[in-house]
């Protein structure tokens, strides 16, 4: 059995300034806290450095870095699983979660 990537690379997009505060935007899926959607979805889809500057513009909105999945897990729970998740996880910590 082959285990699946938990962090797949991301090429060939670019990610300016706009680009990162569009994943402010959206709404979450029934049963989702939006806080924590909006955290993953941008987890999942960008790279460290541009991570680091949406949790920056995620906190300059008042957004909650501690906010749940459905399951109660905090992102810094959740990717605190993947192996490679380690950066994400010291960006998230650097910006106050728990």
């Amino acid at each position: 059995m082959s285990l699946k990537k938990d962090k797949q690379k991301v090429l060939g997009e670019v990610f300016d300034d706009a680009r990162i505060a569009g994943f402010l935007e959206g709404e979450a899926p029934e049963g989702f806290n939006r806080d924590f959607y909006l955290l993953e979805r941008a987890y999942r889809g960008m790279k460290a450095e541009n991570f680091e500057t949406f949790v920056r513009l995620f906190k300059e909105q008042g957004l909650d870095l501690n906010s749940q999945s459905p399951e109660g897990q905090t992102l810094l729970a959740r990717i605190g699983e993947h192996e490679q998740g380690a950066e994400y996880g010291e960006i998230l910590k650097a910006a106050g979660a728990q």
